[in-house]
């Protein structure tokens, strides 16, 4: 009778022990996520090579600085009308390189997603075509988000354990570097390799994800220097700094993922990691001014990739304490982040003038895709449907502009579609730079078309895929096809540019004919380089956070 009762007590401790672990399983994974994060050195000074002390005679090549937003929405910027809050954050500073050369009014991202989307950008290619399909990802985060649905979910994530052994060898490591070894491949030929072969100057700052195996590290792919974070986003202060103001979305598996497992930190041309100093934003725009001043006599290209405004939502103190009028303090955050983001632009704008190189640099500025609906703000891509992983306009109608005073006329406005395939070809035809030509490039240099030498669009058909979603646009046809799903949609986008009327029903002949567009596409393609780990809703007509309805309109989205 005693051993049962023993038993019993045991059994007891053991289940309200069980009990406690799960209610506290986030306090847990945090502190095992942490105890995992790579050692980080204190800051230390970035030493930029010096050009030569004086600006060569007669014309030079053009400079390239190439402006990249993580996760800005359309209307995260007041040039298209409106910004964050309703106007409340102006952005004056990119609002200018629209409003000083060209504003493309159909500017579309390489993907709905971070990495595909830079890959097209640095290659010039669809991504599928050369496997790198998917963002890469960690384990842990894939599992995460494939499990945890939103509290009241009607539509659950999937994730794939089984396709864990297909797996390239090295990735599901229970490591914080084991993520890099998904990588984009090594002999992908990167813009930045291009521009070397002119004479350029090549450097990156800030954000990479387009791996960091041996051969694709951005010191591997073309660049001379490179200071940033080869994965997907970092801290921009650390959480309990006296200087931030923070924002969690208490819904998002994502959001929970990264706050404990992303280092406040940085590389210099593979170093070991060390803090940046101050705001992350901040920093990276005072290297990028270094780097300006540093190369000022030779041609250059720059490449300037923060992770603003992406999760997770850390704005400075001083940003979020300069918008008092915005009263939702997740809103506040998000807005404090956006107006950093246009101040440090404006600072890289001014280096520019400050050095007498404005008039012959070419300023390219765009956002990786759209704005994510998992921040939970409803706004940030209006007036267009969907967010981030999905192929509706709102997630890959992206700002786009190119300024460069003594080439593009002021005040441009370009309507045709174009996209981040196009950076690639544009970029190398202003330094008067060779293509590849053993391999298929999809993007076109843009300048002709901008400076009206000719009429023709750059683009008659355009792509996207991740996984089973796939979207083709003909003209001003547009189809997006969920085979997860069984279902597709078909806008007509010249008489309906917002998507809000689906005429697949009724144009079953454009619909089949569509289709025929992506069958020929996917035969151009590659298989992935590793397979999607999970499948997710993303709601089209609502932010994350909001209690799901029946029948809302959603995609599956593959990663």
């Amino acid at each position: 009778m005693r051993l049962w009762k023993w038993l019993a007590a045991l059994v007891l401790v053991v289940l309200v022990g069980l009990g406690a672990a799960y209610l506290n399983r986030m306090t847990i994974f945090a502190m095992i996520a942490r105890s995992r994060l790579p050692p980080v050195e204190p800051n230390r000074p970035v030493t930029w090579a010096q050009g030569p002390a004086t600006a060569p005679e007669g014309e030079r090549p053009p400079n390239v600085v190439f402006i990249l937003a993580d996760d800005l929405g359309y209307n995260d910027i007041s040039f298209n009308g409106g910004g964050v809050a309703n106007g409340a954050v102006p952005t004056p500073n990119i609002d200018a390189i629209g409003r000083e050369g060209v504003a493309f009014a159909a500017g579309y991202a390489g993907n709905a997603t971070c990495a595909p989307s830079r890959a097209a950008i640095m290659t010039g290619r669809y991504p599928t075509r050369f496997g790198f399909e998917f963002t890469p990802a960690p384990v842990a985060f894939e599992r995460m988000v494939g499990t945890e649905a939103e509290p009241g979910a009607l539509v659950k994530p999937k994730f794939f354990a089984n396709r864990l052994k297909d797996m390239p060898p090295g990735s599901t490591a229970r490591t914080p570097d084991a993520v890099n070894t998904l990588s984009m491949p090594a002999g992908e030929i990167t813009i930045a390799e291009v521009l070397k072969t002119r004479g350029y100057r090549t450097i990156h700052l800030g954000k990479w994800h387009l791996g960091g195996k041996k051969g694709s590290r951005p010191e591997d792919q073309g660049f001379d220097e490179s200071l940033g974070f080869i994965a997907g986003g970092a801290m921009y202060l650390p959480e309990k700094d006296k200087g931030v103001a923070n924002a969690k979305q208490p819904w998002d598996p994502i959001d929970r993922f990264l706050w404990p497992n992303l280092p406040y930190a940085v590389q210099h041309n593979g170093s070991p990691m060390f803090q940046p100093k101050g705001y992350m934003t901040d920093y990276l725009a005072d290297e990028a001014v270094r780097a300006i001043k540093a190369n000022r006599n030779r041609p250059f290209f720059l490449y300037f990739a923060p992770n603003a405004i992406h999760t997770p939502l850390q704005a400075k103190k001083a940003d979020y304490d300069a918008l008092p009028q915005i009263k939702d303090h997740r809103l506040r955050v998000y807005g404090a982040m956006a107006r950093n983001l246009d101040w440090n632009v404006g600072r890289i704008l001014q280096a520019l003038k400050d050095e007498g190189l404005d008039d012959n640099t070419l300023v390219i500025f765009s956002s990786d895709n759209g704005g994510a609906g998992y921040v939970g703000l409803q706004e940030v891509n209006r007036p267009f449907r969907g967010f981030k992983s999905t192929f509706f306009e709102g997630g890959i109608h992206a700002p786009f502009f190119m300024r460069w005073p003594a080439a593009i006329p002021a005040g441009s406005r370009y309507p045709y579609p174009v996209g981040h395939v196009d950076i690639f070809a544009t970029a190398a035809a202003v330094a008067g730079a060779a293509v590849p030509t053993d391999r298929k490039i999809d993007g076109v240099d843009l300048l002709p078309y901008v400076q009206g030498k000719t009429s023709d669009r750059p683009h008659q058909v355009m792509f996207w895929r991740s996984g089973q979603y796939k979207v083709v646009r003909d003209g001003d046809w547009k189809l997006q096809s969920s085979e997860a799903q069984n279902k597709v949609w078909l806008f007509n986008l010249a008489a309906d540019p917002t998507e809000q009327h689906d005429l697949s029903r009724k144009e079953p002949a454009q619909v089949q004919r569509l289709l025929a567009l992506i069958r020929a596409q996917d035969a151009e393609s590659v298989k992935p380089l590793w397979p999607s780990l999970l499948q997710g809703p993303v709601f089209v007509d609502r932010p994350s956070g909001q209690p799901q309805k029946p029948g809302e309109e959603y995609v599956l989205w593959d990663n």
